[in-house]
């Protein structure tokens, strides 16, 4: 495990929060120097501790009007070949396996409820597929 300190904690919750916060700003806030916050954020980056930079997109402003989470469960047997499938459909931009309800929930993004409807169709018809259970975000509280 790597050892991580206040500071690092510092840094790495205001990436989480502003990924295009100027190290400056995040060295004059922790009181340390760019070149330290630098230094700081490359070891993250080969740690692997970030895994990555990305844009956090609202979908309704792009036309996509239904959010859900969709939970499923799959028969063992079939669990890693149904996921595979599940994967690689375009609508699907989160995947998790999880413990709980669920065997694996996705989240998805649709222009509308016919386009949901379709989604939840096509991944009853996968081969192991026991039960599809979507729900629509209403709205995100954090």
């Amino acid at each position: 495990m790597v050892r991580i300190s206040e500071k690092d904690i510092a840094i790495l919750e205001m990436l989480m929060r502003n990924a295009r916060i100027p190290y400056t700003e995040i060295a004059r806030q922790i009181g340390v120097t760019e070149a330290a916050v630098r230094k700081r954020v490359k070891k993250f980056e080969e740690l692997g501790i970030i895994k990555g930079y990305r844009a956090e997109i609202d979908p309704k402003k792009i036309g996509y009007k239904v959010v859900a989470l969709i939970g499923f469960d799959i028969e063992p047997e079939y669990y890693l070949e149904a996921l595979d499938k599940v994967r690689g459909m375009r609508e699907v931009r989160r995947m998790l396996s999880t413990t709980g309800d669920h065997m694996a929930m996705v989240e998805c993004w649709f222009r509308d409820g016919d386009e949901l409807a379709g989604f939840v169709r096509r991944i009853e018809k996968i081969k192991g597929v026991l039960r599809v259970c979507p729900a629509i975000l209403v709205e995100e509280l954090k």
